[in-house]
């Protein structure tokens, strides 16, 4: 468990934030300049705060009032950061081993093997960190931190630095970490999508405070007040059993109560139970079942609620059948056009191409 209560104060900045958070993945997400960086910080020993308390499970990093404060080394708090920060004149399996080298004698480490083979570097124990691509640096800095027998894993926006294909690439490794090692995470990212696939817990940072805090699920169910922009953060989690898959279109067909989903990309086998995050702003409400379009998911359901406001945009929020709900991003004029009201029927439309493979999470199943 993580316990953090901390207040910082710079010249053109505050932070003051407070949350609890049990085991798994949490993510800090947030816009530049919120202070989830900050947080990370503190947690890691690299900043130290004006008051406040720090602890992981029974183990006290900071207390003011007490007057502790450990200093980094013996936190033993991993941490992953933009680069990887890899040393470039050692081979990977020194880099590797540097990190050993940190790992307290009466920790329970993980064993090197373990390591190489959850990541998947064994190939890679004898190239140097120049010769590897962007993912393949992150795994080994990945490894070097697991090595130091961390009681926590800060990742200070990780994936970053890396394009599309290289975050597809390195995601199930630390979903792997999650789920496998059972290490506590503290995941900063202002990556939605990466933070719906990974977190347990989200931690939504605005102007240094902490905004909302909850499963993924709830805190991006809506946006926050007072910003137009929100709209484009408000996302439904949806969960499905993989139905069948098409392998000459690379596609799987989720079972929905409400439809089937169609999903790109192979999500298999058959009763797998998948996780996806829809954006509000790409769903599309019809009041009738469409036919004679390029869209191949329609949910059924009935509208929930119909946020207020007297700007151009509004949230609509659908009951599906069988009990998800699911939110849509809508101008008020169609609104206004399609005669929406609470309890009128309708089919969310969502486009196969608009869902982030980033977000899509395999959870379980046969």
């Amino acid at each position: 468990m993580i316990r953090f209560s901390c207040r910082l104060a710079r010249p053109r900045f505050v932070l003051d934030a407070d949350f609890t958070c049990t085991d798994g993945c949490v993510a800090l997400f947030g816009p530049s300049g919120s202070g989830k960086t900050t947080v990370a910080k503190l947690i890691a020993g690299l900043e130290h705060p004006d008051s406040g308390r720090i602890a992981v499970d029974d183990h006290v990093l900071v207390d003011t009032a007490a007057g502790i404060r450990k200093p980094v080394h013996q936190r033993r708090v991993g941490l992953v950061f933009q680069d990887g920060q890899l040393l470039p004149h050692l081979s990977v399996q020194q880099n590797l081993a540097y990190g050993r080298y940190f790992a307290p004698k009466e920790a329970q480490a993980i064993p090197f093997d373990a390591v190489v083979e959850l990541l998947g570097i064994g190939h890679l124990l004898a190239a140097r960190p120049a010769t590897l691509s962007g993912g393949e640096r992150q795994r080994v800095a990945i490894g070097r931190a697991l090595l130091a027998a961390p009681r926590l894993l800060v990742m200070d926006e990780p994936l970053a630095s890396l394009d599309a294909a290289r975050k597809l690439e390195i995601l199930p490794f630390i979903e792997r970490l999650r789920d496998e090692l059972s290490l506590p995470i503290v995941y900063v990212s202002h990556a939605l999508e990466e933070v719906a696939r990974l977190a347990t817990i989200v931690v939504r940072m605005a102007n240094g405070k902490v905004a909302a805090q909850g499963p993924p699920s709830e805190v991006f169910a809506s946006p926050l007040p007072d910003n137009a922009m929100d709209r484009f953060e408000a996302v439904s989690f949806l969960s499905g059993t993989a139905l069948r898959e098409l392998p000459e279109y690379a596609t799987t067909i989720l079972d929905h109560p409400a439809g089937e989903i169609t999903l790109p990309g192979r999500f298999g086998p058959k009763g797998k139970t998948v996780r996806i995050a829809i954006r509000a702003t790409n769903v599309t409400l019809a009041t009738e079942k469409p036919h004679g379009l390029s869209v191949r998911t329609a949910l059924k359901g009935r509208v929930h609620a119909i946020a207020g406001g007297d700007g151009p945009l509004t949230l609509v929020t659908v009951e599906l059948e069988g009990g998800d709900h699911v939110s849509a991003s809508l101008t008020r004029l169609a609104v206004a056009d399609l005669g929406l009201e609470r309890g009128r029927e309708v089919y969310a439309l969502v486009k196969a191409v608009s869902i982030d493979e980033r977000s899509i999470a395999t959870l379980g199943g046969e």
